[in-house]
């Protein structure tokens, strides 16, 4: 049970392959609509996966000023830019909040990876005076929380958290705690990643874990939990939440766009990329969120899946839900949304958080995109390629990320109480 403060939702922000604004992305995944393309970023040719979910066509310049972004890497560009939007739906401004008890709580994978590999290059053909002076401040994980901090006179906790495919998730949730136990009363949180690069696409591909099947297909390649699947698409942007107290929120009369109920991190202490197949790390995390939140396993009716569209992941987390709800496994909807985004790494967890508050909000389950051919194995209720509407009491938000962390958020619509 969760025995401190409230912690509501006022303000949300995302670029992503579905859209640069909220609306537009929550329109694109009620309309079933794929991110997924033939990936541009450099040249394919000698790689076996050959497509990606970009955030095409983006220019933060509309949201922030060109002199600021010439020192950013872009998961800095996606994460600051996605804050911008969160802070002015939450309508908070300099002045509504005391910038000593204000923290930002940031998810990234591998930091500016493209800063890194050019100059590299540069590095190997032209010795090291070529080397950018603003490298290491481009590069490194945590700039992109600080350029936030900075940006927004936040100067309370600064922090990054790096669980892999679990760190937006893991962002959120110590943002939740720090609120719930009284060190923060507003915090910025969430995840960013821009990790389609050649070297990292390049590692993915030799660990086997990118989709090859369907190269001329783009948009069919992401189909978590169908027999047909043969791996990850992956993806970049970034999703921001703002978060406050309810007292702090009800005091300035902001408008509470859903709560944060539980959290939960768990790890397998199993392998370094391959989840416990049993799963029962992410059941364990999704039972203790669930108790956090107060919540009985029967009340909750949806679970944003992870769902990767690996062959390990999809049958692994319906497993442990399977374990952890027993019949009732069979009564809720379990969807994976990255078929239509993509897996946005470190971002994932946040765009997902995105999702489960907007599904709240519209009591909507969203779809799992190119559920096409069913495993025999993997039979619970996946909402096949067209989304419903139906009740939501509380949405479940799965992360399950290299290293074998397992990170859960709980959310449920505000009312007063």
């Amino acid at each position: 049970m969760n025995n401190g403060r409230r912690v509501v939702v006022t303000g949300m922000g995302t670029v992503n392959p579905l859209g640069k604004r909220v609306d537009e992305f929550w329109q694109n995944i009620k309309d079933g609509v794929s991110g997924v393309g033939p990936l541009t970023k450099f040249d394919t040719t000698d790689y076996p996966a050959k497509i990606a979910g970009e955030v095409r066509d983006f220019d933060p310049s509309d949201l922030l000023d060109r002199k600021e972004t010439r020192s950013m890497a872009d998961f800095t560009k996606f994460a600051v830019y996605s804050s911008v939007q969160a802070m002015d739906q939450a309508g908070l401004k300099e002045g509504l909040y005391d910038p000593f008890r204000s923290g930002v709580y940031l998810g990234n994978g591998i930091g500016g990876f493209e800063v890194v590999e050019e100059n590299l290059r540069k590095l190997y053909e032209r010795g090291p005076h070529a080397v950018a002076p603003l490298t290491i401040p481009k590069l490194i994980a945590n700039e992109a929380a600080g350029n936030i901090a900075i940006h927004f006179n936040f100067q309370g906790p600064c922090r990054t958290t790096v669980t892999a495919c679990a760190s937006g998730t893991d962002a959120i949730g110590d943002a939740f705690n720090s609120i719930r136990f009284g060190l923060v009363d507003v915090a910025i949180a969430g995840g960013t990643e821009a990790a389609i690069t050649p070297l990292s696409v390049a590692g993915f591909c030799r660990i086997q874990a990118l989709s090859t099947a369907y190269n001329e297909t783009p948009q069919l390649a992401c189909r978590p939990f169908d027999k047909d699947r043969d791996g990850f698409i992956i993806g970049e942007g970034a999703g921001i939440l703002v978060l406050e107290s309810l007292e702090h929120a009800l005091e300035r009369k902001a408008t509470i766009l859903g709560e944060i109920a539980g959290y939960s991190m768990t790890c397998d202490a199993y392998h370094l990329t391959a989840p416990n197949p049993e799963g029962d790390g992410a059941a364990r995390a999704m039972k203790e969120a669930i108790a956090m939140a107060g919540a009985k396993l029967e009340e909750v009716d949806y679970i944003n899946a992870h769902g990767t569209s690996t062959a390990a992941n999809d049958a692994m987390e319906t497993k442990a839900i399977k374990q952890l709800f027993g019949d009732h496994a069979y009564k809720l909807k379990v969807s994976s949304t990255k078929s239509m985004t993509s897996h946005l790494v470190a971002a994932a967890g946040a765009v997902e958080a995105i999702i489960c508050l907007l599904a709240l909000r519209d009591q909507y389950f969203p779809c799992t995109l190119n559920y096409t051919t069913p495993d025999p194995e993997l039979d619970l209720d996946y909402v096949p390629n067209k989304g419903m509407n139906g009740t939501i009491r509380y949405a479940v938000s799965n992360s399950l990320g290299f290293g074998g962390h397992n990170g859960v958020l709980v959310f449920k619509s505000y009312r007063p109480e």
